[in-house]
């Protein structure tokens, strides 16, 4: 082996989904290991809408460990990367101590050159740094030739990545122990399993959020009796209930049950000393919306969630994308013709008639909504096999393009 094939970088990329969560977690018992105050079941979103990708290199040329974020280099020394690192650094020297043959050990002690990027904006309440952590700890794990339960160690970089792990419909089971072995992701049932349920996030505001989600837990936990009230009594028995009406497919309990949870963590937000909003006028009138849209039709069709942040996740099943992606443009009217309004899965024009306007009977807010991401159910992290998609040249360098 020449010398310079030595030094050739050792690379891999991965991409990792979104997930959005349908009954919440807010609130840590345990700070540093990310360790929840309750159990939590999330919807993992489809990868050709909402992705990660991350490429990770090692190298023995490399002087020391570097990321770059969405064309941005920043501090590897953030707590939470480190932990996500030695983890995986840990977990692949016990392998090699343990006589696994496939593993060399030169590789171990290179330093990585980590590169990721998002297909959608960051910090705007869509769970970047759950598909960010998850597809971090999945690529490093396939660098360093890591397998078993890597949910554990996305959990320690953000709690909710944990789920990203897994694609279709996931729980966080919150564990009992305090080293947190046991407080990790499982797959409920996989993206076949409903194939006709959709979503739909209305993006309210690509703008950051005024308050991150690791100090609104904090001042929730410590000041929010509903919270505890919420983790001692209410999730368990809607986690329960949540499983069951995902395996039957029952569309209106699992809508009910969303949009419920979706209230009561705003309501646990609300009840935190300083309060916390993270709604807007758009998501109310959202809200609102969706609430009449059922009422005038007598059934649920569509229900909302909204994380930390104003955007709205809209559920609903295929039959019922066309009118409601209508009724959404008609009383959010756009700045657009409405061509740049409609991302993703694509969408049949319908025509609404004036008794459903009517019925619902709300004042238009123009601008409201930003555009609108039509996406379903996905798969888990998964490898890129295609060399030309790296994101770091062969010198351990972001490519320019990103």
């Amino acid at each position: 082996v020449s010398a310079e094939n030595m030094d050739k970088p050792h690379m891999v990329t991965c991409t990792a989904p979104v997930n959005i969560a349908v009954i919440k977690y807010w609130g840590k018992r345990n700070e540093e290991l990310i360790l929840p105050i309750n159990s939590s079941l999330s919807v993992t979103l489809h990868q050709d809408q909402l992705k990660t990708t991350t490429t990770v290199a090692t190298s023995r040329s490399f002087e020391e460990d570097r990321i770059w974020l969405n064309g941005k280099e920043e501090d590897i020394s953030h707590p939470r990367i480190q932990s996500c690192l030695r983890e995986i650094r840990r977990l692949a020297r016990k392998r090699r101590n343990d006589g696994d043959p496939g593993l060399d050990s030169a590789t171990l002690s290179h330093k990585v050159h980590i590169c990721s990027v998002n297909n959608f904006p960051t910090a705007a309440g869509l769970a970047s740094s759950a598909a960010g952590f998850a597809c971090l700890v999945y690529t490093l794990a396939r660098v360093f030739g890591v397998e078993g339960e890597l949910s554990v160690i996305a959990r320690q970089g953000s709690g909710s990545a944990c789920r990203s792990m897994y694609g279709g419909f996931v729980q966080w089971i919150m564990g009992l122990q305090d080293d947190g072995k046991d407080s990790l992701a499982q797959q409920v049932e996989p993206e076949t399993h409903w194939p006709e349920l959709r979503i739909l996030v209305l993006v309210a505001s690509a703008a950051r959020k005024s308050v991150g989600s690791t100090s609104g837990m904090q001042t929730s936990v410590q000041s929010s009796c509903l919270l505890k009230h919420r983790a001692d009594s209410v999730v368990s028995g809607r986690m329960v209930e949540m499983i069951e009406a995902v395996r039957k497919k029952d569309f209106p309990a699992f809508a009910e049950l969303t949009m419920k949870d979706s209230n009561q963590f705003h309501a646990t937000c609300l009840d935190t000393y300083p309060p916390i909003f993270y709604l807007n006028s758009v998501s109310q009138q959202v809200i609102n919306l969706v609430h009449r849209y059922n009422q005038h039709y007598g059934e649920t069709r569509v229900a909302y969630s909204f994380d930390a942040g104003p955007n709205a996740v809209i559920f609903t099943l295929q039959k019922h994308v066309s009118e409601f992606v209508q009724v959404v443009q008609h009383f959010f009217p756009p700045e657009t013709n409405g061509e740049d309004f409609f991302k993703g899965l694509a969408v049949n024009r319908v025509s609404l008639s004036d008794e459903l306007k009517q019925g619902i009977g709300l004042e238009p807010m123009p601008k409201g909504i930003n555009y609108i991401i039509s996406t379903k159910a996905g798969p888990g992290p998964c490898v890129v096999k295609d060399p030309t998609q790296h994101l770091l040249t062969s010198d351990g360098l972001p490519k320019k393009t990103v």
